[in-house]
């Protein structure tokens, strides 16, 4: 993936209020903010039509952006994105600045593989969290998370203390003993029925 998708050009935003914001998107921009780090929160704005490509990728959003401001290279994640309810469009940014050394707190996509090895089993497959939320330093930071379902039998639940970290990650619900459930491949209803009317007989 190009690196472009990763690199913002922003200008620095003086005004503020919803009329300033309102004029920005008539104007295809979008009002922003990055905050977070030894620096105060800046207010910036971006070209819409390179956001709204550039969010349209998954790995946007689980990335250690680049966001050149006035001349100024600024590392920072997604932390919020506020978008219009109906049309595709972008109206807010909220971006975390990312400084080396100092932890970060964001959650990260979960991509499951051989979903069909579980599948040739009988079993449904079923998603009980899309992503999770993890701590690690910039450098650690995964794109995402992958769990393998080659070796999941029916009947079987995956919970957050099943999968492994990727190293210099911590699962921050698990950190708080909060083993959250992961997938599960459950039995197929028709199957279950006819089991315990078998069972019954």
């Amino acid at each position: 993936m190009s690196d472009a998708i990763f690199t913002l050009n922003a200008e620095v935003r003086t005004d503020s209020g919803k009329g300033a914001s309102r004029r920005l998107r008539h104007e295809d921009k979008v009002p922003a903010i990055i905050y977070g780090g030894s620096k105060p929160a800046q207010s910036i704005t971006l070209e819409h039509s390179k956001l709204l490509k550039a969010q349209s990728f998954e790995a946007f959003y689980s990335h250690i952006l680049t966001i050149n401001v006035a001349g100024e290279e600024v590392k920072a994640i997604v932390k919020a994105m506020q978008r219009h309810p109906f049309k595709p469009k972008v109206m807010h940014v909220d971006f975390q600045r990312v400084e080396a050394g100092q932890e970060l707190h964001t959650t990260v996509p979960v991509h499951f593989v051989n979903e069909e090895a579980a599948m040739k089993k009988g079993g449904v497959v079923v998603h009980a969290a899309n992503e999770i939320e993890i701590s690690c330093l910039p450098k650690d930071l995964p794109e995402f998370i992958e769990v393998d379902m080659s070796d999941v039998e029916v009947g079987a639940h995956l919970h957050l203390s099943d999968i492994k970290a990727p190293k210099g990650v911590t699962f921050v619900q698990l950190a708080k003993g909060q083993d959250l459930a992961v997938v599960s491949v459950n039995k197929p209803a028709g199957k279950a029925a006819d089991a315990e009317e078998t069972a019954a007989e």
